[in-house]
C-alpha cells in the first residue's frame, strides 16, 4: 500500500505493512518461509539473507511511522546496533551518553574495542558537554532518550544541530519511547534505531531490530550490512514484528497512562528512596520530556532503601511483575539492572552513573493499574516492612 503522507500515525500503523496478497485478498501478508527466489523474478528478491516480502513490509512500515525514507531491519536491536557500528574504521571514535544499554556498552568495550573503535562516554543531558562535539570531532554521536535504566531525557534536537554543525551523524536508540511518543528524525538525528523485540512489536514472542534513515547513503550501509554480516531476521519474525506494530497507538496509551499512575503513587510511597519518570515533575529533565515526547512511556525506575539482596526478593515475590530482562510487552516486568541488563558494566562505572544496587525497572505492561498498584504495596509492606 502507498504511504498516504495525509493519513495520521494510528491510521498508517494499521494499514502500512500490507501487500503481497495476490489473487486472494488476503488482508494479512503470508509469511515468506523461503530462502530462495526464482530468479529474475518481478520483485527482485533472490535469497533471503538480502531480501525477503516479509522484510519489505515491515521496513515500509516501519519507516512510515518514523517518518524517514529508509529503514532496514535486523533481527535484534543488537542486530541493528552491530550494522551501526560496523561501518566504523579502526581509530574512529564514538562520542556516547555515559547511560547506555548495558549491551550496547559490552559491544563497544568488549567486540569492537579490539578492533581500534574507541568510546568517550560523557553526560549528554548537560548542555557544557555538547562542545566536546566539536572538541574531540567523533565519528559517531551515540544518545538514548530516554536512558536505559535511568530515564535520563536527552535533548535529540540539540545535540542534533549541535553535530550537523560539525557533519558529524546522530544515532539515537528510540527503543524506550518508540515512535509513537518520539521521533528522532524529525528532530535532526541522522539515524533512528530500535529494538522492535520492545514495543514497536510489543507481544514478547520476537526478537527484531530496525535502523531507519533519511540518508541514502547510511541506507545502503544498512543494506549492506544486513546482507553481508548476516544480521536478517526470520520472515516470521519480521512478520509477527508487522503484525505487533499495528496496534502500538492503542498499547503505547495504555503504557504510559499505568506507568505515570504507578510512578505517581511510588513518588509517595515509604520505603522508596527515588522515583524516575520522565512526566513527572520532580525528574529533572521534566520540561524537556514534555516538548520531546508525547507521552512519558511505559518505564518507571525506582531505588528502594535496601541492599542488592533485599531488592531481589522483592522483585522474586512479586505476582504481577515477572523478573526479566525484557520490556516493553503488554505484560508488565521488573529488572534489577546491577546484576541483570547492565551486569557487564564495570560496578564503579555503573556506581558513577547512577546504577546502584537497590535500583529496579519497571517495564508497566497494560494490566488493570489497581492490580498492579496492590502487587508492588503488598511486597512493599512484605519485603521492607513498610
Amino acid at each position: 500500500m502507498k504511504d498516504n503522507k495525509s493519513d495520521r500515525f494510528a491510521t498508517r500503523a494499521v494499514h502500512q505493512g500490507r501487500g503481497y496478497a495476490g489473487s486472494t485478498g488476503a488482508v494479512m501478508p503470508p509469511v515468506f518461509l523461503t530462502s530462495t527466489f526464482a530468479s529474475g523474478n518481478p520483485d527482485g528478491f533472490d535469497y533471503t539473507r538480502s531480501g525477503n516480502p516479509n522484510f519489505r513490509l515491515l521496513e515500509q512500515s516501519a519507516a512510515s511511522l518514523e517518518g524517514a525514507r529508509h529503514a532496514t531491519c535486523f533481527a535484534s536491536g543488537v542486530s541493528a546496533i552491530t550494522a551501526v557500528i560496523s561501518t566504523l574504521k579502526s581509530g574512529d571514535l564514538v562520542l556516547a551518553e555515559e547511560n547506555i544499554y548495558g549491551c550496547t556498552y559490552r559491544l563497544l568495550d568488549r567486540v569492537f574495542g579490539k578492533f581500534g573503535i574507541r568510546v568517550h562516554y560523557c553526560d549528554l543531558s548537560r548542555v557544557e558537554n555538547w562542545a566536546q562535539i566539536g572538541r574531540r570531532r567523533p565519528a559517531l554521536v551515540w544518545i538514548e532518550s530516554p536512558t536505559n535504566p535511568l530515564l535520563k531525557i536527552v535533548d535529540v534536537a540539540g545535540i542534533s544541530a549541535q553535530a550537523a554543525g560539525e557533519g558529524i551523524p546522530v544515532v539515537v536508540d528510540n527503543t524506550f519511547a518508540s515512535a509513537w511518543l518520539q521521533r528522532p528524525i524529525d528532530l535532526g538525528a541522522t539515524l533512528s534505531l530500535s529494538s522492535t523485540t520492545k514495543y514497536v512489536n510489543g507481544h514478547s514472542d520476537c526478537l527484531g531490530g530496525f535502523v531507519a534513515t533519511n540518508d541514502p547513503a547510511w541506507h545502503e550501509r544498512m543494506v549492506f550490512a544486513q546482507k553481508a554480516l548476516g544480521l536478517q531476521p526470520s520472515p516470521f519474525d519480521a512478520w509477527l514484528t508487522t503484525r505487533g506494530q499495528r496496534t502500538l497507538p492503542l498499547r503505547m496509551e495504555r503504557h504510559c497512562a499505568n506507568a505515570l499512575a504507578l510512578a505517581a503513587w511510588l513518588e509517595q510511597r515509604k520505603g522508596v528512596r527515588r522515583v524516575r519518570y520522565p512526566f513527572l515533575p520532580s525528574h529533572p529533565q521534566h520540561e524537556l520530556a514534555r516538548r520531546q515526547m508525547k507521552a512519558g512511556s511505559g518505564m518507571v525506575a525506582l531505588e528502594l532503601d535496601c541492599a542488592a539482596e533485599t531488592a531481589l526478593a522483592f522483585c522474586r515475590r512479586l505476582r504481577l511483575f515477572t523478573l526479566a530482562e525484557s520490556l516493553g510487552g503488554v505484560e508488565s516486568l521488573i529488572c534489577h539492572p546491577a546484576s541483570m541488563t547492565h551486569a557487564s558494566v564495570p560496578p564503579e562505572v555503573r556506581r558513577q552513573v547512577g546504577i546502584g544496587d537497590g535500583l529496579l525497572r519497571l517495564s508497566v505492561g497494560i494490566e488493570d493499574v489497581e492490580d498492579l498498584r496492590q502487587d508492588l504495596d503488598s511486597q512493599l509492606r512484605e519485603v521492607l516492612g513498610v
